[in-house]
């Protein structure tokens, strides 16, 4: 029976489930198609240009981008790889998962990415700049690792008091549910 996706939010830091390695997706099949859909949708309702499936919950390497917000740009890299890192350019970034947040982030402006489709068809694309950003921004989700995790020293500065009431937001929250 296919799972029923209408339910997922973006997950929030201080999520334990944001710092998880998802697995590699096992099965191109209706359910993973509906799953990138959701996400999606998701995506478009908070105004991001990328999501990972780590930030819905959900423990499979998957994420949705679309950097251009045109319904046919959308894409859907399901076991995706980074090769052929080239340059190295900071720049700020955001994350759907820390809201009001952004910081400084150093990565490579040029890389090729290996993936499936959500059907199972291989895909192998090389872009620049904010396309190669975004591709390094999701996989990092997949990994369990997030921009905090890769900001400069004022940027952790900066942004001390924020995660200290994002972290406050989510014990009040999960003292509510007790």
């Amino acid at each position: 029976m296919a799972q029923d996706w209408s339910k997922l939010t973006v997950l929030t830091y201080p999520d334990a489930r944001l710092r998880k390695r998802c697995a590699p997706a096992k099965s191109f099949d209706a359910d993973l198609a509906s799953l990138a859909k959701r996400m999606l949708e998701l995506m478009r309702e908070h105004r991001g240009i990328g999501l990972a499936a780590a930030q819905v919950g959900v423990n499979v390497r998957l994420f949705v981008m679309n950097p251009t917000d045109e319904p046919a740009n959308d894409k859907v890299y399901v076991n995706p790889e980074l090769r052929d890192l080239v340059g190295g350019k900071e720049d700020e970034e955001g994350c759907l998962s820390l809201p009001e947040i952004r910081v400084q982030v150093r990565r490579a402006t040029r890389a090729r990415l290996v993936a499936y489709d959500v059907s199972g068809n291989p895909v192998e694309v090389e872009d620049s700049d904010l396309v190669a950003r975004v591709w390094q921004h999701e996989i990092d989700h997949l990994d369990g690792v997030l921009i905090i995790d890769r900001m400069g020293p004022s940027d952790a500065i900066a942004t001390r008091k924020q995660l200290k009431e994002l972290s406050a937001k989510a014990k009040s929250v999960a003292g509510k549910k007790k």
